[in-house]
């Protein structure tokens, strides 16, 4: 079940007690999130500490960039038996567009746009060199092709979890112990 941006808003205005799961990558956060949100990111997500988050609040809200991150989230933490699960609609971005406050900090570039990056020059790469070194090269650009179907297929991008992994994905602002930070 999702919520908007400004019926999320409300019930924090209205002194509701929510407990905010960005699920983003620690740069993402780091770079901008709703203040009070707790960092969890998706591919290091806790269930146990996600459950003592849920456990005293009337509702969890699930946070990414878009949602789709969230949705994730939330079908995991339903399997392992967290309830009052529900997934921000448009995540921060939605947020922010709304003119709700945010927690700026150093920015980062978007997972999305880091697979965009990756994907052109990997596609990029393997023309040019399946034209002046090897023609077998061409390869990489149909392998990259087919990894993009698919996960518009599909909704799962296999890069983009890769790219979450990866070291600059993992720096944040914030000073934080554990699979859990809330700021």
């Amino acid at each position: 079940m999702d919520i908007s941006a400004n019926e999320l808003h409300e019930k924090i205005r209205d002194g509701a007690k929510v407990a905010l799961i960005d699920v983003r990558t620690p740069a993402e956060h780091g770079a901008v999130h709703i203040e009070g949100s707790h960092l969890m990111p998706l591919d290091r997500l806790d269930t146990q500490a996600a459950g003592q988050l849920t456990k005293d609040a009337e509702v969890c809200i699930l946070v990414c960039a878009s949602g789709k991150r969230a949705a994730t989230a939330m079908e995991k933490l339903a399997a392992s038996g967290c309830e009052k699960l529900q997934v921000l609609d448009g995540g921060v971005t939605a947020w922010e567009q709304a003119g709700l406050p945010v927690k700026r900090g150093a920015k980062a570039i978007s997972l999305e746009r880091q697979v965009r990056i990756g994907a052109g020059a990997l596609v990029l790469m393997g023309v040019v060199l399946g034209q002046w070194v090897y023609g077998g090269f061409y390869a990489l650009s149909a392998f990259v092709g087919a990894g993009l179907i698919f996960a518009g297929v599909t909704d799962w991008c296999g890069m983009a979890m890769l790219l979450a992994k990866m070291p600059w994905n993992q720096r944040s602002g914030n000073k934080c112990a554990g699979n859990s930070c809330s700021t």
